[in-house]
């Protein structure tokens, strides 16, 4: 069995082993990272040797970390990381080279029809009907996108959204309210076949799949890093926020993930229809909800177009990339979900 895992911020982890009697055998750790002394890969690889099949990535991190030789010194490799490694070959998880990625850029589309769009995709890529997917939006609209757990009213101001023309739409994935302007914000799609991310716990899975845009951030002179459990910060402040959905399919399931990141803000009129919760801003203040979010216009000094040409030319450069298209039947079956679901006003205050 073989597993791989890019450790968050560091380097590749590959283990190769077989199991016999419900334990770990002739197991083999390699990878790009770095590791003092050179006799602490065998000695990690002994550790290993003999774990029962079921030991999560915790319980393998811990066998670990008490044979190592004293004074090892791990750089871009963690001892958790290597236990996701395992777990994943365990799962027999694939990895993002192992398909052929689409991309779906298109023009501007109406919030209800993007929360439908999302649930269609994904739920073809579940059942084996469409590959792996990087959908990246265009919004028609302004608008309040709010998470599937959240309650309407005590997120939104309804009087202040229809003031400013903005349309308040409920997504299918958990987390918090996204403030969306068209040309200050930034948002796209992953459809994943679930086994991309086997052997990952929820939160891992966050990390993993957030990855190759921090690479892209990165090329842009912005250093930012994964901050648990679905934010993307720099040193100035958050930029993006993501949230996750699993659907079941006939064939192979499917991992929605989706990241909103904010090009440029109206942050008085964010404040102005979004009610920030008192718990989230403790006592700092307005001010301080203000400086949660630092735009990319700012950060990087490009126009909101290039972001996204240099976001998608990363990804092409590390997993390839194939242009594709909504199909008619896709655009229809979005369609029927707006009039039944993502556009009613049931789904939209289904938690009041």
């Amino acid at each position: 069995m073989h597993g791989e895992y890019k450790v968050p911020g560091g380097k590749l982890v590959v283990v190769d082993l077989d199991t016999a009697d419900g334990v770990l055998r002739d197991v083999r750790v390699a990878g790009d990272f770095f590791l003092e002394p050179d006799e602490a890969i065998l000695a990690i690889d002994r550790a290993l040797e003999g774990a029962p099949v079921d030991t999560d990535a915790s319980g393998l991190a811990a066998r670990i970390d008490a044979a190592l030789p004293p004074g090892t010194q791990m750089f871009g490799l963690t001892s958790e990381g290597i236990g996701v490694a395992v777990r994943r070959a365990l799962a027999h998880a694939t990895d993002w080279t192992d398909y052929d990625w689409q991309l779906i850029h298109e023009g501007p589309q109406s919030p209800a029809l993007h929360m439908a769009l999302d649930e269609v995709i994904t739920a073809e890529v579940a059942a084996g009907q469409r590959p792996p997917t990087l959908r990246v939006w265009e919004w028609g609209a302004p608008a309040v996108v709010i998470g599937s757990f959240q309650s309407l009213r005590n997120e939104v101001d309804a009087d202040a959204a229809a003031r400013h023309g903005i349309e308040v739409v409920r997504r299918i994935s958990g987390g918090g309210a996204m403030f969306i302007e068209p040309g200050n914000t930034i948002t796209y799609s992953l459809s994943v076949p679930e086994a991309l991310v086997s052997g990952l716990s929820f939160a891992d899975s966050y990390a993993y799949l957030d990855d190759w845009v921090l690479g892209a951030l990165g090329d842009m002179g912005v250093r930012a890093w994964y901050q648990p459990l679905n934010d993307i910060a720099t040193d100035a402040g958050k930029i993006a926020g993501a949230a996750q959905k699993r659907l079941a399919g006939s064939g192979q399931g499917a991992v929605l993930h989706h990241v909103t990141m904010a090009y440029d803000i109206d942050a008085d009129k964010m404040l102005d229809v979004l009610r920030i919760g008192r718990e989230k801003l403790s006592d700092k203040g307005t001010q301080s909800a203000k400086k949660r979010v630092d735009p990319l216009r700012r950060q990087t000094g490009l126009p909101r177009e290039a972001v996204i040409e240099r976001m998608i030319d990363s990804f092409r450069g590390r997993y390839g990339l194939t242009g594709a298209k909504i199909s008619d039947g896709e655009l229809a079956r979005a369609q029927e979900l707006v009039e039944r679901k993502f556009g009613t006003r049931e789904w939209t205050a289904r938690v009041p």
